[in-house]
């Protein structure tokens, strides 16, 4: 067999994953939105992770989970928010683990855009909890009663759909840094092998790191340290809970995709910038000494885009990789060779995954949407890339197709 870059091993903080194809986080928009098991894993998410394991991605990482309720994307989303949560989180893990891979999990704040109404989610959790013999313990009314007031850095709506957000309080944001480590402790207690912090896509994280969306004035906003600080002390809070046995991952969005175009005339996160605050969470003081010796982030998991709602994006296949790319040239450039970086973003076929590892534009790849119809696809491509992945036994007679 040749060479198959894509599915060797990779070093990840101090855990050895079994090759480079993972699957990222994917809302399911499948927990219940009320009640006593609100937010919690249901069957589905058993079935869902557990099948995509058994498929062949190495690490699967388990969709955004809420540190706080008011912090899920919807009703309809997981929530780690108490202790009493944790049994069900294990089932995932467990499944995941039964499938042969490594469980991760991504904690986050929804932000200004959480409460999202997804209509289309209220019949499919309805149609979920009645197969497993439940009633969903909402109205027939629609989700709007289920919806509640949303809080950002600074009091700037998303778009009119949302709604205007409250500036959140110092002793609010203190909070919160807090609640992110308390989800991280549950989370090891579950059995997760590890955690991706979600600062991409628009969500709180990211509403701070951008200027169009954080306009605030004290030692959270204004320039690069202070809108960068709300991500840094989770980051740190999150270590110094967990310790370093168990992998720490970030979610970045490289670009709010309005500097690409000057007639914009937008402010807003930048490559230039996605490249220093990288740096600084693989290795804490690098620029602020503070932090100066503690542990940093063990991969970084590139995408781009979600905070500004009209924005350009260079759409197409690969659109997402130049980020990647770019965030991992520059932790190279300084000297950080350990901190690996995942690509996602329309990475449909294995000869176009494979060479952009060969290329050293990335580490890993994270299969999304592909993931979402075809869960052995990871087996489908280690046979199209001749790799020596093992297939599972009860599934050999249908490989002849391929």
């Amino acid at each position: 067999m040749a060479r198959v870059r894509l599915f060797e091993p990779i070093e990840v903080g101090a855990r050895r994953i079994a090759h480079r194809v993972w699957m990222p986080p994917m809302c399911q928009y499948s927990a219940l939105p009320s009640g006593p098991t609100m937010g919690q894993p249901t069957d589905w998410h058993v079935v869902h992770y557990g099948a995509r394991a058994l498929g062949g991605a190495a690490a699967v990482i388990v969709e955004a989970t809420g540190v706080v309720p008011e912090g899920r994307i919807s009703p309809y989303c997981l929530s780690l928010h108490s202790d009493e949560q944790i049994p069900a989180f294990a089932r995932v893990a467990d499944a995941i683990h039964a499938g042969g891979s490594t469980a991760l999990i991504q904690l986050s704040h929804a932000g200004r855009k959480a409460s999202d109404p997804v209509d289309w989610a209220v019949e499919h959790s309805r149609r979920w909890a009645r197969q497993a013999g439940r009633d969903l313990p909402i109205s027939d009314q629609r989700d709007h009663e289920l919806e509640w007031q949303t809080v950002a850095p600074s009091a700037v709506a998303f778009n009119e759909r949302l709604g205007t957000p409250r500036e959140l309080t110092g002793e609010e944001i203190d909070g919160l840094i807090r609640a992110f480590g308390d989800a991280a402790e549950r989370a090891m207690r579950a059995g997760f092998d590890g955690v991706q912090i979600h600062g991409a896509h628009g969500y709180l994280i990211h509403e701070f790191l951008s200027p169009f969306s954080n306009t605030r004035t004290d030692k959270w906003g204004g320039d690069f340290e202070g809108r960068t600080r709300f991500l840094r002390r989770i980051a740190q809070e999150i270590r110094s809970r967990i310790g370093d046995e168990v992998v720490l991952g970030v979610r970045l969005s490289g670009t709010d995709w309005t500097k690409e175009y000057p007639e914009d005339g937008r402010d807003g996160w930048t490559l230039e910038e996605t490249v220093r605050l990288a740096r600084e969470l693989a290795r804490p003081g690098t620029e602020f000494s503070a932090h100066e010796g503690a542990r940093g982030v063990d991969m970084i998991n590139m995408s781009t885009g979600g905070n500004v709602p009209d924005a350009r994006i260079h759409g197409g296949v690969g659109y997402q990789v130049f980020a990647a790319e770019a965030v991992r040239t520059g932790l190279h450039d300084a000297g950080i060779t350990d901190v690996p970086v995942s690509a996602a973003g329309l990475i449909t076929g294995a000869e176009q995954a494979e060479q952009i590892l060969v290329d050293g534009r990335a580490d890993m790849i994270e299969v999304g949407r592909p993931l979402l119809t075809d869960p052995m696809l990871p087996h489908v491509w280690a046979v199209r890339l001749r790799s020596e992945m093992a297939w599972p036994d009860p599934y050999l007679r249908g490989t002849a197709r391929y």
